[in-house]
């Protein structure tokens, strides 16, 4: 594949994951190792530029594609097809189309609650895992039953089970409240025009919002526990912003307990936002984390590579 001096500049493909397809941005050697990264929400693909060529130049092929029903991507219509087993399958297709048998996977957010399910019923696929202020889902559900005020941060949650009237709101003014919540959540500076315009292209993509929502929708109407115990065998780190409003510090550090080899990076003055808060960081630890569990390393345990 062609190597992108800006990232931005990346045509986009659809890759065909089954019944579906999602918009993808490929970058790197094709025969390099594969590292895939998932966004959240309101964000897309993009929010992952200051990592992309990082990962690039250090060696990797990078998939990052808009999640499923964001951008031009497929918009399916029934709530069952965002159900957390469907969307991480996503991740099978991808790692089809890019013929590889094993990938790193990263992701924020909603990105994170789909790799952590990958993770945790497919660690054999995984050469490490990365989240970033994204919960374990029991954690998430723990935390959920001890904590009211964690209800409180949860709001939106409940607000988006109704009909069309989130949308609208959402709408309303160009997206103004979708990007006063990035700017005014993160830290000073951290989303550039350049950010909320390519932000502003997505949500503006016919069906986009509704599949956005949907989410969360299917989230209350079809909950879902992962298969007990929930354990993620693959390599993991955590990278948190404790700064987040939306998801607290405990979830972070009880979801380190399902890890059998992993370990929590806490940031005191990041927030949820963190890949753009702190970009540097960021990417350094991700570089650091897949250079010790490649293949290459011989740090990857051979019973995970044969399986």
């Amino acid at each position: 594949m062609n190597r992108y001096p800006d990232p931005l500049s990346a045509q986009p493909i659809l890759v065909n994951t089954g019944p579906y397809s999602l918009e993808v941005r490929d970058y790197g050697d094709s025969a390099a190792e594969l590292v895939i990264l998932l966004h959240g929400f309101p964000e897309c693909w993009a929010s992952w530029r200051h990592q992309i060529m990082p990962l690039v130049r250090a060696g990797y092929r990078v998939l990052v594609p808009n999640l499923r029903g964001y951008g031009l991507g497929d918009k399916p219509q029934a709530l069952q097809d965002y159900r957390v087993d469907q969307l991480a399958g996503d991740i099978d297709a991808l790692m089809t189309y890019a013929k590889a048998e094993h990938c790193h996977l990263v992701g924020h957010d909603w990105g994170g609650g789909i790799a952590w399910w990958y993770g945790i019923h497919h660690s054999q696929r995984l050469l490490s895992l990365s989240i970033l202020n994204a919960p374990h889902p029991l954690a998430f559900l723990e935390v959920l039953k001890k904590r009211p005020q964690q209800w409180l941060k949860s709001w939106y949650i409940f607000f988006f089970q109704l009909p069309w009237l989130p949308e609208r709101v959402i709408r309303l003014f160009n997206f103004k409240r979708l990007r006063d919540t990035l700017i005014q959540t993160s830290t000073p500076g951290a989303y550039t025009d350049q950010d909320l315009q390519l932000l502003q292209h997505t949500w503006q993509q016919p069906g986009t919002v509704k599949a956005m929502l949907n989410y969360y929708r299917c989230l209350l109407r079809d909950i879902r526990k992962p298969a007990l115990p929930a354990r993620v065998s693959a390599p993991t780190q955590i990278l948190w912003g404790e700064q987040d409003l939306a998801l607290s510090l405990d979830m972070a550090v009880l979801s380190r307990e399902y890890l059998d080899q992993g370990e929590l990076i806490r940031f005191a003055d990041a927030t949820h936002w963190l890949a753009h808060d702190k970009p540097e960081a960021v990417s350094d630890y991700l570089l650091k984390h897949f250079a010790r569990h490649s293949p290459a390393s011989g740090t990857t345990p051979l019973s995970q590579m044969q399986q």
